[in-house]
């Protein structure tokens, strides 16, 4: 079948006097490629797509047309491919430039004007306290998730909340299932409520500290509570094995704005070896920096912290040097469990700690939980985007009232109740 070229030539004209020199060149190869598709059966289109793809230096190539509608000009990678020959009559007059993959681009951009009105905030470690998920008896459904706690942990969960001892709550593998899962049930007795269920229903985005985005992701539908529990599980194993491995700590830096915490992190580094380096591991609010590092560091920090004003220092209950490279080994770990869990697109924006943004591409959100063991928590900048973009109800659900302390800090006209379980 002869193909006229007048319906190549005349889009292919139009870009020219738009592209630069080199695209053109591009352009020109990918339009002698569609062509040649009469000639060559779609079998060898890896074969042409792949010599395409090492002259303009791309990491894949694409053998699917795609709308003229989806054109792009945010980049300088140009892509072109071709249907199969039966519809190559019907696709040819659908030339367009593509940007590196359009359903991950188009999955991610989901919220990306999301605009929040009502919000869940789930707690992170150290909101345990002795006597939570005692509400959780009188409602089933949050009963429910205990039970099932139970089988997956190997443990009385529920009596590990209400009747400790302390020092096995604080403990990282325990405390760390024990909020998640006492949150969600915070969740299921604000249901049983009157008007609770249309409270939920209300929500519009939602996010949690460190540990608790773990929760808020369940909450919104990203994975099973089953399944989040089990990641909760393991993430806590591994923080604790990567916390015995090397000696380190966090501290909180009170008073103090974070250019000044990480002028003071600055100095204390300089007094010690690498391996007891500090850095800013979570921007709380504020006045309120947690930092993290080897031991030495962080006695450094507490001895320098009055020299730069800070009103106080207090040392974390917490096993090691959370949110920074100690964290590292923990990483794999967690890769590995991701993986093998199904994750789905949020029903919801939830917005992440690494990065303050919220996203929905289940294979973005494995890379952030991934990261976010090492990495700072945003949690300052993810409350004054809330708030910035017309946050105007919050509800702090589960142990502690930490994030309702931290939202009032920074706004104190700010809504937001607390639900416990």
């Amino acid at each position: 079948m002869t193909i006229p070229l007048d319906l190549y030539i005349t889009p292919f004209f139009f870009i020219f006097f738009v592209l630069s020199a080199a695209e053109v060149i591009v352009l020109s190869l990918d339009l002698w490629l569609i062509l040649s598709s009469q000639v060559f059966p779609s079998s060898n289109c890896d074969h042409l797509a792949t010599g395409h793809r090492d002259i303009v230096g791309m990491s894949s190539a694409i053998c699917t047309l795609v709308p003229l509608a989806h054109l792009r000009k945010t980049s300088r990678h140009v892509a072109l491919g071709f249907s199969q020959p039966k519809s190559l009559w019907r696709s040819r007059i659908s030339m367009s430039i593509t940007v590196g993959s359009r359903e991950h681009t188009s999955e991610e951009s989901l919220f990306i004007d999301y605009k929040p009105s009502s919000a869940f905030l789930f707690p992170g470690q150290g909101a345990q306290t002795l006597g939570m998920g005692a509400e959780a008896h009188g409602v089933p459904a949050a009963a429910e998730l205990f039970r099932k706690a139970n089988d997956i942990l190997g443990f009385d969960l529920l009596d590990a909340c209400t009747n400790g001892p302390k020092e096995k709550l604080d403990s990282t593998i325990i405390s760390q299932p024990a909020i998640y899962v006492t949150s969600l049930a915070a969740v299921e007795v604000l249901r049983a409520r009157d008007g609770g269920s249309d409270i939920i229903d209300s929500v519009d985005v939602t996010c949690g500290l460190s540990l608790g985005e773990y929760t808020a992701l369940a909450f919104a539908g990203a994975f099973s509570f089953e399944d989040g529990l089990k990641l909760v599980k393991l993430r806590g194993e591994a923080m604790q094995d990567a916390s015995d491995a090397a000696k380190s700590a966090m501290v909180s830096v009170i008073g103090l704005d974070s250019d000044k915490v990480q002028l003071l992190c600055d100095a204390a580094n300089e007094e010690v070896d690498e391996k007891n380096k500090v850095q800013i591991a979570n921007y709380l609010c504020p006045g309120n920096y947690a930092v993290s590092g080897g031991v030495k560091g962080v006695e450094a920090v507490e001895a320098k912290a009055k020299s730069f004003k800070a009103r106080m220092t207090v040392r974390l209950a917490v096993a090691g040097a959370f949110h920074t490279s100690f964290m590292e080994p923990a990483v794999s770990r967690l890769e590995t469990a991701l993986a093998a869990t199904e994750i789905r697109t949020p029903r919801i924006p939830v917005i992440s700690n690494v990065d303050a943004q919220p996203h929905s591409n289940p294979d973005k959100i494995k890379n952030i939980l991934a990261l976010q063991v090492t990495s700072p928590v945003q949690w300052e900048l993810t409350v004054k985007t809330l708030l910035g973009k017309g946050l105007k109800k919050s509800y702090e659900l589960g142990p502690g009232k930490v994030i309702a302390g931290i939202l009032k800090r920074m706004d104190k006209s700010a809504d937001i109740e607390n639900i416990g379980a």
